[in-house]
């Protein structure tokens, strides 16, 4: 085989192609925070995630009656998505007990690590739940709870600034100090046996 300028030319073009089409992808590679995915997508699919749920998004609700246990009781607070669109939640919403002139009363709600903590997509009226339990706050001394009696519930759902009111008439502490409620993370589902959404 006799080669030609323009044979030999094309033999390097093609070898300048196949080295540049190596090269180029393990540049993108070694990239300082390249993840292996192109940037359009990355960008697209972090778009495409639904926004989180403000209280606006969200109707929140108590299944009744709550579980009594020694020294409380329980009860399953439900947050469902009742706007048109898909939306998440995540993490712990901030419960506390208002009384009649609709001010707080005593410590807002505690944190309970049991239940993972999750990103929760939340379907057009799908619903996610939180185990609340309220310690009878005859278990406190009354110098230091000051009970007074609560008609509802402020709940503030995760990472939100806005809140929701779910009417529950129980005994409360006035009083700063005593940490008589209790949330769990937010999970999937409702929290009511038997009942679906």
């Amino acid at each position: 085989m006799k080669l030609t300028i323009r044979t030999a030319r094309r033999g390097l073009a093609m070898s300048a192609v196949a080295a540049a089409a190596l090269a180029v992808p393990a540049v993108a590679l070694a990239a300082p925070g390249a993840t292996g995915a192109p940037a359009a997508l990355t960008a697209r699919a972090a778009a495409a995630a639904p926004a989180r749920c403000p209280a606006g998004s969200l109707r929140a609700w108590l299944g009744v009656p709550g579980d009594g246990y020694a020294g409380g009781t329980a009860y399953q607070l439900e947050l469902s998505n009742v706007s048109g669109r898909a939306c998440t939640v995540y993490g712990y919403p901030g419960v506390s007990a208002i009384g009649p002139g609709g001010h707080q009363l005593g410590s807002a709600a505690g944190r309970d690590n049991a239940d993972p903590v999750r990103l929760i997509t939340l379907g057009r009226g799908a619903t996610a739940h939180v185990l609340l339990r309220i310690t009878d706050v005859g278990n406190y001394s009354p110098a230091s709870c000051h009970p007074a009696t609560a008609v509802a519930l402020r709940v503030y759902p995760p990472n939100d600034f806005g809140s929701l009111q779910v009417p529950l008439e129980f005994r409360a502490c006035s009083a700063r100090g005593p940490v008589y409620l209790h949330v769990r993370a937010t999970v999937t589902g409702t929290g009511i046996p038997g009942y679906s959404n």
